[in-house]
């Protein structure tokens, strides 16, 4: 018998509790705009949910990721100006059938939250050339994006509340928290408690988008090939 290596463990399911608690976190997740509750979050759970993000796949482990933390109101209502004309910008361009429905719906708990974290990525973290980046130089995007699918689940099992606010001008955010020019911004993310969660995603709920049926998006062996 070959004997194991000390750094490598048997592979093993987990047990159907276990199974059950990962896809209720998928399942019940949800962005929240509009339940946050005015509490703190403490400070060790903000680290467990730093370090289920930072534990994260990455292409060529470059961990491009940062994450800054930003609980100050004045900050966090720049943010939220910076968000606003962003937003009427984003109105002007859907249709005028459309605006209006836009224009009724909460995109953002910016200042409502209790902590925003902006989660950035490094392109040059790892150098100029990375390991299973060198034909796609999206992949440290990529990478940081499963960071922050992370930090979401951990803190849907935690009991915190994630939205995800992308409606901005990057350069508007980085001229207010000081950021680099090269780095690159992903997300700003609202945390906090919330008193509820919808049961469905809350675009669903008030009619923006409906989750697609899963058969129509699986192709085999090609793309538009359906399994007969």
């Amino acid at each position: 018998m070959r004997p194991i290596d000390d750094a490598v463990r048997p592979a093993s399911s987990f047990s159907a509790a276990e199974r059950e608690a990962v896809y209720h976190a998928i399942m019940t997740r949800r962005d929240v705009r509009s339940q946050f509750l005015p509490d703190s979050l403490p400070d060790d759970l903000v680290m467990r949910l730093l370090t289920a993000a930072h534990h994260a796949p990455s292409v060529g482990f470059m961990q491009p990721w940062n994450f800054i933390l930003v609980k100050s109101a004045e900050v966090r209502a720049r943010v939220r100006d910076a968000f606003a004309k962003a937003n009427e910008e984003a109105a002007q361009m859907f249709t005028r059938e459309r605006q209006e429905k836009y224009r009724s719906l909460k995109l953002e708990g910016i200042v409502e939250a209790p902590l925003g974290i902006c989660v950035t990525c490094d392109p040059s973290r790892s150098g100029s050339v990375v390991l299973g980046r060198t034909h796609n130089p999206r992949m440290d995007s990529c990478s940081t994006v499963c960071a922050v699918q992370n930090l979401w689940l951990a803190a849907r099992a935690e009991g915190v509340g994630i939205g995800w606010v992308s409606i901005f001008r990057e350069g508007d955010l980085k001229e207010i928290l000081g950021i680099p020019d090269h780095i690159e911004v992903v997300a700003w993310l609202c945390a906090g408690f919330v008193d509820r969660l919808y049961d469905e995603p809350e675009l669903a709920v008030k009619g923006w988008r409906h989750r697609m049926p899963l058969d129509e998006l699986i192709f085999h062996d090609g793309w538009g090939q359906i399994k007969t």
